[in-house]
């Protein structure tokens, strides 16, 4: 049986201690050296079982939805999740400060800046990622529901969204080494089911597919940018890659850290999402779920569904475990399961909603598309920050939020990070585009969609360039250099 947390455990010196099986009591505290463990290797698995996803498959059919041909969809696939390469780069901050990125970023926004763009970044975003997530498993879970006999109602439904909620939140409240030791096991087990669906989907591809349409010139442009925006909205998402790193050795390898990350996400990643457009070639993937079920032996499409719900418990877990951790960086007075199981109210509460009012796949492809102008900005600006500094973060420094604290800068606010940050969402806003709706430089430019790079590139140059002017990296660590 789990030991559960009361309050003189968390007051406690074994407070702290990272045993799978345990409910992980730390928050963002520091994790003090002689706490440290693990090997870079195990960040592979953490990383890997969550993109062993059936929304990669959902995403790689769109990219042959919306017109282009195989070989531009799997440039398309390849190019936009190399952005791996970001989320395992900012990673190395976890072992070197000790502590969460959501921490770690207050030297890029300074005590009470970091409030802001966490709340949106590191809570908001993450409780919309808990609802898309569990609205894919939830389709697949409810048709599953209707194989075995269930009755097709809302309180079916909502028991199905429910469930697959709870085993996540239970995953996120146990903690990081559960999520190290469970996670090994589960990309081997999602290996398993995705390579048998790869499987059939490979026996049925049409290899000489060519768009009913071809595109050609601007148009292909635009299909190009527009799915290029899709793909790499699932990596720039991921800002959390130092909270899973955090309890590493301060020495360990950050060309390790940086590696084991970005592949155990980029592999199958590619691969499945491949596998998506490939399924798209011969079978109608407006409706994925019925379209490989359709496919699958009759034993097998229980298997799968199975197979889709697991997948959504790794991944959410793991978001709604930083998620937790986000909430008590803001601020909220919350010990850190007590925020995990407000996260997960409020994702389910969005889960609902979604499954409920809206269609699914309309919703999964605006927003994927949308939320990237908010991320990409903040990714680039917490790599270039790590640039900036050299990977060296204080973690107890970190933690000072008073005014003379080396973070507080100019009334708690780092202007650079936050001009950067600002400005790199608005012109990234302006260039984005959707289904649904398209930024005026977008609409001018015929629906071309620059979001990423406009973001990403745009807020990485202006943060560099606003550190140095403003002389904020490092931190001041002299009176005389801050202001009040």
């Amino acid at each position: 049986m789990a030991h559960i947390p009361t309050a003189r455990d968390e007051a406690g010196p074994r407070a702290g201690l990272d045993r799978a099986g345990n409910v992980e009591t730390r928050g963002i505290e520091c994790v003090p050296d002689d706490e440290r463990h693990g090997s870079p290797r195990e960040l592979f698995a953490i990383w890997a079982a969550p993109n062993v996803s059936y929304l990669s498959f959902v995403v790689g059919a769109t990219l042959v939805l919306i017109g282009l041909s195989l070989p531009e969809a799997l440039a398309v696939i390849v190019a936009g999740n190399l952005f791996w390469l970001l989320t395992g780069f900012i990673a190395v901050s976890g072992p070197a400060s000790g502590t969460t990125g959501s921490v770690v970023s207050r030297a890029m926004y300074g005590t009470v800046g970091n409030r802001a763009v966490v709340a949106v970044t590191g809570w908001l975003i993450s409780a919309l990622y808990l609802a898309l997530n569990w609205s894919a498993a939830s389709v697949a879970g409810i048709g599953l529901a209707a194989r075995l006999g269930l009755p097709d109602s809302t309180a079916v439904d909502t028991f199905v969204i429910c469930l697959i909620a709870g085993a996540t939140v239970l995953v996120a409240i146990y903690g990081h080494a559960t999520i190290v030791r469970l996670y090994t096991v589960l990309t081997v087990l999602l290996l398993l089911v995705f390579l048998v669906v790869s499987g059939i989907v490979l026996g049925r591809t049409d290899w000489s597919y060519t768009p009913a349409e071809p595109l050609h010139g601007f148009a292909l442009l635009v299909a190009v940018a527009s799915g290029f925006t899709l793909v790499a909205s699932a990596p720039l998402s991921y800002a959390n890659s130092p909270d899973l790193a955090r309890y590493l050795p301060r020495d360990t390898s950050r060309t390790a850290v940086a590696l084991w990350t970005s592949a155990g996400a980029f592999l199958p990643s590619v691969v499945f999402t491949a596998i998506g457009a490939l399924a798209a070639t011969s079978l109608d993937m407006s409706d994925p779920q019925t379209a490989l079920e359709g496919v699958m032996p009759a034993w097998f499409a229980p298997v799968f569904v199975v197979g889709v719900v697991v997948n959504t418990v790794a991944n959410n877990g793991m978001t709604a475990y930083s998620a937790g951790l986000s909430m008590q960086s803001i601020g909220v007075r919350l010990p850190r399961v007590t925020a995990v199981l407000v996260v997960g109210v409020i994702g389910t509460t969005m889960t609902l909603f979604a499954i409920l009012v809206f269609d699914f796949l309309t919703a999964v492809n605006a927003m994927m598309e949308l939320v990237v102008v908010i991320t990409g900005p903040c990714m680039a600006v917490y790599a270039t920050d790590i640039v900036l500094r050299r990977n060296r973060y204080d973690g107890s420094a970190l933690h000072d939020q008073s005014r003379t604290g080396p973070f507080w800068y100019r009334g708690g606010v780092n202007w650079a990070g936050t001009l950067a940050t600002l400005l790199g969402a608005a012109a990234a806003t302006l260039c984005a585009g959707s289904s649904s709706w398209a930024g005026p430089l977008s609409a001018a430019m015929g629906g071309l969609n620059l979001a990423v790079p406009v973001g990403v590139l745009g807020s990485a140059v202006l943060y560099w360039a606003l550190s140095r002017a403003l002389h904020t990296v490092p931190a001041a660590s002299d009176p005389a250099r801050r202001t009040s």
